[in-house]
């Protein structure tokens, strides 16, 4: 989290998506181009490809998974480079005439479940009014860079908000809207966002400060998997909106000014990946899961926007119904998205075949074969041809990229190249040339110099009405994270009815501690108000929300205060739930608020004549913990806790500490002691002999070189006796992990092998 300059200032609407309105930077500055359904509007793109032809400008060897963006003759690449410990994702800047890099950064993987090398799955996004640069890596890291490269913030989302990660590493892209950037991820936050659930996260651009946060299918039914599908923003009934398929099997609708759900449509159980389009008053999606209503998987269907009459604010979203329904037929994807083109969509499936259907009634025109499958690339429309990558050959090592003429009686081959490497990324056009990106290399074909007579008119902006009467508050940052003595400012801004921010306040604003109806800890956070305005927080570990009042509007904001080392845990002054656990029926209590993905994965119960922290067990999905106890930019210090495993000797939990972004954890089931970050990256282990019901005691610590590098040690004894001398495992780790939040690790398959852990502590290194 970061500080912020208190102001405030006068407020005005939130302006369109910046590229839609011609200000500032033009380009494919996203993911799906300016028209956000993978089309161009451009005139005079190649129709033909040759690898070392007139019109093969230049490739960059840089394995990628994703779509590059290009802004004011720059290109931006995101990809990866090295093996095992040495890999790095990287985002590459180049020249858009040459393919020269003019600058890069890269950034390591930690505390991610990526497997193989599926990094990038994702792509940078440019926001037209500034330029910036916005990504977000596989472990999470959201950043924001100037054109020169010049970072100016990031958020550690895992560390931060409670991001999972998946072994797929599909990432996806940040969305621009107006002053906001957008995310998303599956995250297990704190208090009332314990819960696993697929969110929204709108940033300031400029700041990074935090807008608002969305949980946009709250359920039930609730998240079965992960989505990186990106949204689509559009006008609708005077609002600012954005339509997306998200991971709890859902379409649905969003305020884009203030993440409030609108309506949704459930169609699956599992994660909805694919992006959606928009056509004369209906969202279009499609996906290959496990349908609710019939036997079968995979659908491709359009569902009717229903009118603001139909919205009861007080119960949204809005279920759809199967009235609102407009067509459906069988088509099934994974990943990959629909292109519309007037009144037809293009659209690949699993088996490699593209597919021309009209988009008022889902009909289908006609087929045709590319290939023996396809995955995540998408199709890009440009005057009446599609270019399309192609998975082909053995283990990914070629692809196939088409160049097709289409209409409504077939597609004619233009053009066949076959390139170096899985090809998982679309294609992506602007100022006369086409860029695509295999796990080999990034390519740009085309026409040389500039072709700005050949670009189309900026899209008009989107028309919304003025702002009403003012009716509550946004307060920004709506979540802070202070140190004790840290300091927050705000932002207000006034919003009316619709979401959308009206004008300046005139009153001063009161502030008091709130807590909400639906809290199952009534707790407050550790802070006052100076008289600046600003929020200065107290010594103790803690978290609580906040309800400012200006006049007769108000706005709530929450906040975590976490200490810096030394920190001590015993779970001692825990008080119990006042009912019995649901399930099991015993006294339990919650794990301290302030901790990032505590609630639901540990419980405070009695054990051995203490209060100790245990594993949830009744929920398979919720069976492994990652939980941060402190700052993401914590670094130099010791963790020690006591840890200890049901079970029998064939079969027992994995139990561990988290210390500067590395995980060392104890494994009973394989007598090892293992320091790891990403499991493939950085995995090394010494044998140990542990048994079930045994508490043991874990310490662990770790120093930086002046060279970068990372020395990390552990050390495992039985808690009944003396501390060895010697450490049990030390791992060196070159250019190391600098900083990271201190946590706990816990993993139990299976409900007998419950884990526990008691008696934490944080020292500062000598």
């Amino acid at each position: 989290m970061m500080r912020f300059l208190l102001v405030v200032a006068a407020v005005l609407p939130c302006a369109p998506q910046d590229n839609r309105n011609g200000a500032g930077v033009r380009g494919w500055l996203n993911w799906r181009g300016p028209q956000q359904n993978g089309t161009s509007l451009e005139k005079g793109l190649p129709d033909k490809w040759e690898l070392g032809g007139v019109n093969d400008l230049w490739s960059v060897e840089l394995p990628g998974r994703g779509t590059p963006v290009i802004a004011d003759g720059r290109v931006y690449s995101w990809g990866y480079r090295g093996e095992k410990q040495d890999l790095r994702e990287v985002l590459v800047c180049l020249e858009e005439a040459t393919g020269k890099i003019l600058w890069e950064h890269s950034f390591r993987d930690f505390l991610s479940d990526v497997v193989y090398d599926r990094y990038s799955i994702g792509s940078p996004t440019v926001d037209a009014e500034t330029g910036n640069v916005y990504l977000k890596t596989s472990p999470g890291l959201l950043v924001c860079f100037t054109r020169d490269g010049k970072l100016l913030w990031q958020h550690s989302m895992v560390e931060a908000f409670g991001q999972n990660t998946y072994p797929n590493g599909r990432t996806g892209a940040p969305c621009i809207e107006g002053d906001l950037v957008i995310a998303r991820g599956v995250t297990n936050n704190w208090g009332s966002q314990g819960p696993p659930r697929d969110r929204y996260y709108a940033f300031d651009k400029r700041t990074g400060a935090p807008v608002w946060d969305s949980t946009v299918c709250q359920g039930p039914p609730f998240l079965k998997d992960s989505s990186f599908a990106t949204p689509v923003f559009d006008v609708w009934e005077g609002r600012r909106v954005f339509y997306s398929a998200v991971g709890s099997g859902s379409v649905i609708c969003a305020n884009a000014w203030t993440g409030e759900p609108i309506w949704r449509s459930q169609q699956i159980v599992g994660g909805f990946n694919s992006s959606v389009v928009l056509h004369q008053g209906k969202v279009i999606a499609i996906h290959s899961g496990q349908n609710l209503d019939t036997t079968e998987t995979g659908r491709m269907l359009a569902l009717r926007i229903p009118k603001a009459d139909r919205i009861d604010p007080a119960k949204v979203p809005l279920d759809l119904v199967p009235q609102d329904e407009a067509w459906r037929n069988p088509l099934g994807m994974f990943t990959s998205s629909p292109v519309l083109v007037g009144d037809r969509l293009y659209q690949m499936v699993e088996s490699g075949d593209l597919y021309c259907i009209n988009a008022n009634d889902g009909k289908i025109l006609w087929q045709k074969k590319l290939g023996a499958s396809q995955l995540h690339a998408s199709p890009l429309w440009a005057e009446g041809r599609l270019y399309v990558p192609v998975e082909e050959g053995k283990e990914g090592k070629e692809a196939n990229f088409w160049i097709l003429k289409v209409s409504d009686a077939g597609a004619q081959e233009l053009a066949k190249v076959k390139l170096a490497g899985h090809c998982l990324g679309s294609p992506a056009a602007w100022n006369g040339k086409v860029y695509v990106h295999t796990t080999h290399r990034l390519y740009c074909f085309g026409s040389k110099g500039d072709n700005a007579a050949n670009l189309p008119a900026p899209p008009p902006a989107p028309e919304v009405p003025k702002p009403g009467p003012a009716v509550r508050l946004q307060i920004v940052p709506n979540e802070v994270l202070l140190r004790p003595g840290e300091k927050a400012s705000f932002k207000m801004y006034a919003l009316d009815a619709k979401g959308q921010r009206v004008g300046p306040l005139a009153e001063p604003v009161t502030w008091a501690k709130f807590v909400p109806p639906t809290a199952l800890v009534r707790a407050e956070m550790d802070a006052e108000f100076n008289a600046q305005g600003e929020m200065v927080a107290g010594s103790k570990a803690s978290a609580g929300s906040w309800k400012a009042t200006a006049g007769k509007l108000s706005g709530t904001i929450r906040g975590r205060v976490v200490v810096h080392p030394p920190y001590k845990e015993d779970f001692e002054s825990s008080t119990f739930a006042p009912d019995p656990h649901p399930i099991e029926g015993v006294k339990f209590g919650y794990p301290p608020l302030p901790w990032i993905g505590g609630r639901f994965r540990w419980e405070v119960r009695e054990k051995d004549g203490s209060k100790v922290l245990a594993k949830t067990t009744d929920n398979p999905f919720l069976s492994r913990a990652l939980t941060f106890i402190g700052h993401p930019e914590e670094s130099n210090y010791t963790i020690s806790a006591d840890l200890m495993s049901d079970g029998n000797r064939r079969g027992m939990g994995e139990m561990g500490l988290i210390n500067q972004r590395y995980i060392i954890r104890l494994k009973g089931n394989e007598d090892k002691i293992e320091v790891n970050s990403n499991v493939e990256r950085l995995r090394v282990s010494e044998q140990v002999t542990l048994a079930p019901k045994v508490w043991y005691r874990l310490k662990t610590r770790v120093d930086m070189s002046p060279d970068g590098t990372a020395l990390v040690r552990a050390k495992v004894w039985k808690r009944a006796d003396p501390e060895p001398e010697a450490w049990t495992i030390e791992v060196r780790h070159e250019q190391g992990h600098k900083n990271g939040v201190p946590g706990l690790f816990g993993l139990s398959p299976q409900p007998a092998f419950r884990v526990y852990a008691d008696n934490i502590e944080i020292t500062p290194n000598k």
